[in-house]
């Protein structure tokens, strides 16, 4: 390993174990996820005494009541909302937990990496479906709900990654997913893309996927592989093999792996249907088409 050890003042150390315990300690008890999360953000953004005095009925600006409320995350908004096949029980609490991670990453603290590894990973335990140990959430990271994402241990997820579980995402230990990287599980129609198929997207233990490479729903790339910069993969990538270009294509087999991976000629095999996820829609659900098209053709 290349990297040498780094710790934090003594003082500095325990006031933020205290500070993420205690935050933990609250988001794991019986208490309004919601005020968790406006509480937090209000000390982290250092706005109490603003929120104080507006909550004591002093007149504040427009502006301020706006971003005073934007605290709380009930009186908020998240692309992933407006999705009609969402599972609403679930989406509530992890739409709180979502709010809470975005809106740290966007504060100045949040360059302080060791305090934001061990905050964003302390929240993982609850956004996410389940989380190994010793992962490593750099800034910019998003999701589209947070809970459908399953992670193993020491996994490393870099700068502003995409990690899309609109249907299922699971990662497996020791994964690195590099800046920028997009991984989806889902994908549209080609004629009416306001229809949306929902997938399993899965990638396997010690698997590499590199910088701003796309990794599309349904796919599985195999254990120990590596999706090449800027690769966009298509088809499942099986395990060992290296892959680059747009599509991604198998161009060499790890060194040492050759008698246990598929032939680089038997590679590119699409398994995507098979990991597709279905859904029902309410029948009562309410919906619009928001390009407001007419879709009937001949």
């Amino acid at each position: 390993m290349t990297k040498r050890y780094v710790s934090l003042p003594d003082e500095a150390e325990t006031a933020m174990r205290e500070f993420i315990d205690e935050v933990d300690r609250r988001l794991s008890s019986d208490e309004d996820t919601c005020s968790v999360v406006e509480d937090v953000l209000i000390d982290l953004s250092g706005d109490r005494d603003a929120y104080e005095r507006w909550q004591g009925g002093e007149s504040v600006s427009p502006a301020e009541r706006v971003r005073l409320q934007s605290y709380d995350p009930c009186n908020t908004t998240l692309e992933s909302e407006y999705y009609a096949e969402k599972d609403e029980e679930r989406f509530r609490r992890s739409k709180h937990l979502q709010w809470l991670w975005r809106q740290f990453d966007s504060l100045p603290i949040a360059d302080n990496v060791e305090f934001a590894l061990r905050f964003r990973r302390m929240l993982a335990d609850h956004l996410f479906a389940d989380c190994g140990e010793n992962c490593r959430f750099f800034k910019g990271i998003s999701f589209t709900y947070g809970h459908n994402i399953t992670i193993g241990d020491n996994a490393v997820v870099h700068d502003d990654a995409h990690l899309d579980d609109r249907g299922k995402l699971t990662i497996g230990d020791r994964v690195s997913i590099s800046d920028g990287v997009h991984v989806y599980s889902h994908d549209h129609d080609v004629v009416d893309q306001t229809t949306v198929r929902n997938y399993h997207t899965i990638i396997e233990d010690d698997a590499r996927v590199t910088y701003d490479s796309m990794v599309r729903a349904g796919n599985r790339v195999g254990e120990n592989a590596i999706v090449g910069a800027r690769a966009v993969v298509q088809n499942d990538v099986p395990a060992h093999h290296i892959v680059v270009g747009m599509p991604a294509k198998s161009v060499k087999i790890k060194p040492g792996w050759e008698s246990a991976a598929t032939p680089i000629d038997e590679a590119g095999v699409n398994r995507q249907t098979e990991r597709r996820i279905e859904y029902d829609l309410p029948d009562d659900l309410e919906v619009f088409d928001e390009f407001g098209r007419d879709l009937d053709r001949p």
